[in-house]
């Protein structure tokens, strides 16, 4: 990645101090600094730091040109204006003032690749590099007086964004038949390795966010042995089930952080009314998550639309705006401070479900997107061919052409999503079929592989042992034991994977869910050390 500094310090008067005499001191005024996220020949990301001073920023526009050859097309997190080949660029209005010291990026996409430097570039009408606007001497100097020494500033080149995105689901009907605890996000050792937990899930109905289970989420007494740390529930406390429980571990892990995740395959059916009136709709869910009784549980909030103008467990045809209008209300009302979120599908084929919503024109208002890159195939196609259901990559005989984790990737860039808004998704699941003879994918079968819980999947913790992994394709793990034949990523495979999302400039990586690892959470170890 190359980074290009234009800015770091604009000219500040030098202050006198009192009664004449001492050393003048210097202001830190804003800065804005350019930086090149990506360049693949034929395109370019393009990132825009915008760092307030002393002072803080209650709006800002950047400004600046670019060679005549050189075009952006779109960009998020700001409002773009292009003439000619000048830009302006303006702090979006949900946005709130930027506070002393504090910083903002915002992004966009341009072609040709090689757009190393801008020109003319201003942060609110002076310099992003910090000089002064043609400079004059003072009024008051004498002609004949030496002029004074200018402080040397060094320019401060913005650091990469720290740290990658480990994100994990926490299920709360796992609570019941799995017996799977908040607890055991700290007793694997998983908590200290994961930066976001999506709570699932929120119900939608009657175009409001609901709670599902009421009694899970907040009602549930825990004993001393399943509480996160060892104190059991009182009978009058004001708040029992998970989300004390998460309170308690985010007590423990003062970083993380967690998001209400909404909708899902079951609950997905009501988003259509809810995307009839946005507005309404993010009101219930902002007095859902913020609810006095939780509030500090919560980080923000995430949507699992499956799927927007398409198919799931039910149709949607609520037009081709209706996820940006939606997405775009819910940052209206929980402000820029909240994450926003969204798990979405991954289907990139040419008329799929990402070119059926508007993913692109919603990144704006989203902090980042999880494409849902698994659940290609499986036993619901009964028969088979078997096949892999999180590739990576394409390969020879895959029987969905365009099915694969990568073609997701770039068909969601290839909108003007910026990678750093994007997330790889991992199944700590497997899905299997019976009646299979043939070792290598592509076999026949007879109908799902029995599961614990459900025919034709099966947790990771339980397949490393019962079926072990007997080789790989397209950038994941196959295993064929006995009549069965299962897909699974495991810890070796993710190590690819998590290579995969780090040579993409990609935000980190998710998984669904937490409570298919092993008991020392073997999988999400190899997603942390691999994103590092």
């Amino acid at each position: 990645m190359r980074r290009i500094t234009i800015g770091s310090l604009i000219a500040a008067a030098a202050l006198l101090v009192p009664f004449g005499f001492g050393q003048a001191a210097a202001a830190t005024p804003a800065t804005a600094t350019y930086a090149v996220d990506q360049d693949w020949g034929t395109g370019f990301q393009g990132k825009v730091t915008v760092k307030a001073g002393d002072t803080a920023l209650p709006t800002w526009t950047v400004e600046f040109d670019v060679p005549g050859t050189t075009t952006i097309s779109s960009a998020w997190d700001a409002d773009m204006v292009k003439s000619g080949n000048h830009y302006t660029f303006t702090k979006k209005g949900w946005a709130g003032p930027l506070a002393a010291g504090t910083s903002v990026s915002f992004g966009f996409i341009g072609a040709p690749g090689g757009l190393s430097a801008v020109q003319n570039c201003k942060l609110n009408g002076a310099p992003c590099t910090g000089g002064p606007v043609n400079p004059s001497p003072s009024p008051s100097a004498s002609p004949t007086a030496s002029p004074s020494p200018t402080p040397t500033v060094t320019p401060t080149v913005t650091p990469p964004p720290g740290g990658k995105k480990v994100i994990g689901y926490f299920t709360n009907w796992g609570v019941y038949g799995r017996q799977f605890y908040v607890k055991n996000l700290h007793t694997s050792g998983s908590a200290a390795k994961l930066t976001h937990i999506l709570y699932a899930f929120g119900n939608v109905q009657n175009g409001q966010c609901t709670i599902s289970d009421s009694y899970a989420d907040y009602d549930m007494a825990y004993t001393a042995a399943n509480s996160v740390d060892g104190v059991a529930d009182t009978w009058d406390q004001p708040l029992r089930g998970n989300f004390n429980q998460l309170r308690k571990l985010k007590a423990m892990y003062p970083g993380l952080k967690v998001i209400f995740s909404i909708g899902g395959w079951t609950y997905s059916g009501g988003f259509t009314q809810a995307a009839a009136n946005p507005t309404a709709f993010a009101n219930s869910c902002y007095n859902m998550v913020e609810d006095p009784r939780w509030a500090d549980v919560f980080d923000g909030i995430d949507i699992d639309w499956e799927y927007p103008n398409a198919c799931g467990l039910s149709c949607d045809a609520s037009g081709f705006s209706s996820f940006k209008n939606v997405m775009q209300a819910l940052r209206a009302k929980f402000g820029p401070n909240a994450l926003v979120t969204a798990a979405i599908t991954a289907d990139g084929t040419n008329g799929g479900k990402i070119d059926a919503a508007d993913y692109g024109g919603a990144a704006q208002y989203v902090d980042f997107y999880m494409p849902m890159t698994y659940d290609y195939f499986g036993a619901f196609a009964a028969q088979g061919p078997t096949a892999p259901h999180s590739p990576l990559t394409s390969y020879t005989g895959i029987p969905t052409a365009g099915f694969y984790s990568d073609l997701a990737i770039q068909k969601l860039k290839s909108k003007g999503i910026p990678a750093s808004k994007l997330l790889l998704g991992i199944g700590f699941y497997g899905r299997g079929w019976t009646g299979v003879t043939q070792s290598a994918p592509g076999g026949s079968a007879t109908g799902a592989a029995p599961g614990t819980y459900e025919a034709g999947i099966e947790d990771y913790k339980v397949l490393k042992t019962r079926c072990p992994a007997t080789g790989t394709v397209g950038g994941t793990a196959y295993a064929h034991c006995g009549n069965q034949w299962w897909s699974y990523d495991t810890p070796a495979t993710i190590a690819g994977k998590m290579t995969y999302a780090k040579n993409q400039g990609l935000a980190g990586a998710f998984f669904w869910e937490t409570s298919g690892d092993t008991a020392n959470g073997e999988l999400i170890t190899a997603m942390s050390n691999g994103l590092k």
